[in-house]
């Protein structure tokens, strides 16, 4: 394993990030095909033993028992302090008022909410899952600031949103002497890289470290264009972001295969590969629901792909619609 710092901060993090929507109830939230927690734990203890100490969930993943599945594979597979322990609040929790978003009385109820869920007293990292536009940004910077300084949480950060956004929030926060985002949870693949335009060009000015959520596609980098899987087959979102471009797409799906059959690898190590050597990427968030696709994400670090296979795998892509921030 290898490990970064995250950011400009000291924290070191592996650069293989275990993300934990795939684990949980699946009778609970969005998800159907989660795993529940008797075949999830192994996940964790494979994990962690090939050396990832970084792990991502979220407040509303399947109505928080993701977070309570990694927070008792934690308790019973390593010490507290030896893992970086990553969540998200702005999804709705319950119906009515105050039941999501990122108001100061949401942001301290559910910090409250998934750190005993988690078993923990701290977060290492606290992000916010998307922009409130209902909430001015000084409420919700104010607030994540309290409880870093109420030891609730070490660092914050910030996923999808508009980089101008983003260099909003950090400005406020400088201007108030408040805690700034030290990383950003961004879209992130050979499928999309709109990112490349805006927001990563600022996080790399910024020093501002990136754990780009769904690398390798929601796995159609890792097989052929029309193949499928039952997660596929339901996820709504994914089908919403790979559905404006399809046959683009596809032919940037099979320049991975080229590049993976010439190298006799895996097309998981391609693509994920891809997006490891990308300039301020510290850790690539992957899911996992069989052991390959851990060995394969481990594996993925030691590829280093050359001028002309870079060439190969970004010249098919064509600029998509801006998608994933609300």
């Amino acid at each position: 394993m290898e490990y970064a710092r995250l950011g400009r901060t000291g924290l070191e993090v592996s650069r293989i990030c275990l993300g934990c929507m795939t684990y949980g109830d699946p009778p609970r939230g969005n998800h159907r095909w989660t795993l529940d927690e008797a075949t999830a734990r192994p996940f964790f203890t494979r994990a962690l033993d090939l050396g990832i100490n970084f792990f991502d969930t979220a407040n509303v993943y399947s109505d928080g028992s993701s977070e309570e599945y990694l927070g008792r594979a934690i308790k019973d597979l390593i010490p507290r302090e030896e893992v970086v322990i990553a969540t998200k609040v702005h999804g709705r929790m319950r119906p009515g008022p105050n039941g999501g978003g990122l108001s100061r009385a949401a942001i301290m109820m559910e910090i409250d909410h998934s750190l005993r869920r988690l078993g923990t007293d701290h977060v290492d990292l606290y992000q916010i899952h998307r922009w409130d536009y209902a909430t001015p940004i000084e409420e919700v910077m104010e607030a994540l600031h309290d409880v870093v300084k109420a030891g609730k949480a070490r660092y914050i950060g910030a996923s999808s949103m508009h980089a101008w956004q983003f260099a909003k929030a950090q400005q406020v926060a400088e201007r108030n002497g408040w805690t700034r985002f030290v990383s950003m949870q961004n879209h992130l693949s050979l499928l999309y890289r709109e990112e490349e335009r805006e927001m990563i060009p600022l996080c790399q000015d910024q020093g501002v470290g990136l754990i780009p959520w769904s690398p390798l596609a929601r796995g159609k980098l890792t097989r052929p264009w029309d193949a499928s899987s039952a997660r596929s087959e339901t996820d709504e979102l994914g089908k919403r972001i790979y559905a404006t471009m399809p046959e683009a797409d596809a032919a940037v799906v099979a320049r991975v295969g080229a590049v993976a059959e010439a190298r006799g690898i895996p097309r998981a190590q391609v693509a994920l590969a891809w997006v490891l050597n990308k300039p301020g990427v510290v850790a690539p968030i992957i899911g996992a629901s069989k052991e390959s696709h851990l060995d394969d994400a481990v594996a993925a670090l030691k590829v280093k792909l050359t001028e002309d296979e870079v060439k190969t795998l970004e010249e098919a892509y064509r600029p998509h619609p801006v998608l994933g921030f609300r």
